[in-house]
């Protein structure tokens, strides 16, 4: 247990902080794991406007500070190669 008043406010800052982050990181996973499913069902269009929302997502948790910048730049362009991959096959098939 914390001695100090500011130590018992620091514990309950980091909890609740702890907490939202959570609900971010798995809002991160679920939004990835969607466009990742998408494309793996080779839906193109449903696809994409997965991959429109993940970006929207991935930008709004960075700009919390939840995930480092680079990470989410890593992310998105990992999906978009993704979809890139999927537009190239469905016209040239």
């Amino acid at each position: 247990m914390p001695q100090h008043k500011s130590a018992a406010k620091r514990m309950r800052q980091n909890k609740k902080r702890y907490s939202r982050n959570k609900a971010y990181r798995t809002r991160l996973k679920n939004v990835i794991k969607t466009v990742e499913e998408k494309i793996k069902d080779k839906n193109l269009e449903e696809a994409q406007k997965a991959f429109q929302q993940a970006e929207k997502t991935i930008g709004h948790i960075t700009s919390k500070g939840v995930i480092h910048k680079n990470r989410s730049a890593r992310l998105t362009s990992r999906l978009a190669i993704s979809i890139h991959r999927l537009s190239s096959e469905a016209s040239s098939a």
